[in-house]
């Protein structure tokens, strides 16, 4: 007998119920911009950290409850990627809809593209988070506070590495 109540979740975010990952998007708006969920837990509703912009993380088991996480809960292979709030917004709008997804990746496909399309405002994001994490050290300490210049300057053409270094050179 194959019952969702035996199964653990397997680390897809489109198998997640909408219901439970609005209840994740509540905590998200309250406690921070990004999640990590863990691999590692029971059942199909994972437990899972929100991550703010001073990289504090506050978990939370299934059902929404602080939790003290294990050592190793949210550590490579145990945890999936960090997840943005619109990607988390994004798996929620398109929860129930696979069949179309599947439909809509075969006409894309056809004509030359595999995947679906990223609003642009998020591949600015994600390369403006990318870049910041991985350069945080050599930052200026308030660099957080031009964040929305950051983001035109990347509308504009700008790549990360160029529109922070804009910033610095103007700012710091």
């Amino acid at each position: 007998m194959n019952t969702k109540r035996s199964k653990r979740w397997d680390g897809k975010i489109d198998t997640l119920t909408a219901d439970y990952l609005k209840d994740v998007v509540t905590q998200m708006k309250s406690y921070g911009d990004r999640v990590q969920f863990a691999l590692n837990g029971p059942g199909q509703k994972p437990h899972y950290q929100v991550i703010n912009s001073f990289e504090k993380k506050m978990a939370f088991d299934s059902n929404n409850h602080l939790l003290h996480p294990g050592e190793d809960e949210f550590v490579g292979a145990n945890a999936t990627p960090v997840l943005t709030l619109a990607q988390i917004e994004s798996a929620i709008a398109n929860v129930g809809v696979k069949r179309v997804t599947t439909t809509t990746r075969a006409v894309r496909s056809v004509r030359g593209s595999s995947t679906p399309a990223a609003r642009p405002g998020d591949l600015i994001d994600i390369q403006k988070y990318e870049y910041f994490k991985n350069n945080v050290q050599k930052l200026p300490e308030g660099i957080r506070a031009y964040s929305q210049d950051i983001t035109n300057l990347m509308k504009k053409g700008m790549t990360a590495e160029a529109a922070f270094g804009e910033i610095v050179e103007q700012y710091f």
